[in-house]
């Protein structure tokens, strides 16, 4: 299998055969102004699922931020108080 390697203007204008080309396996490199590269890959549904722990986290954490028991951030200064009393 080639690595199939394109410009961000080439995907632009060949996006559906690229995905296609994604769709079947084949890897599509897609180059940013020669500086970065971004490999094109299909995500199913249940490539990202949670746990159930960390959905369980997610809603305790979520609860607390409603309950005000939350600490907000609003500068880099402050995250650096923060930091250093813990």
């Amino acid at each position: 299998m080639a690595i199939i390697q394109v410009t961000s203007r080439e995907f632009r204008e060949n996006q559906a055969s690229l995905f296609d080309l994604a769709d079947k396996g084949e890897q599509v490199v897609i180059r940013r102004k020669g500086k970065k590269s971004y490999l094109l890959t299909p995500i199913y549904d249940n490539d990202y699922q949670l746990s159930p722990e960390a959905c369980a986290r997610l809603e305790e954490s979520r609860a607390q931020y409603y309950a005000g028991q939350a600490t907000t951030i609003s500068s880099k200064e402050e995250l650096d108080e923060l930091l250093k009393s813990l």
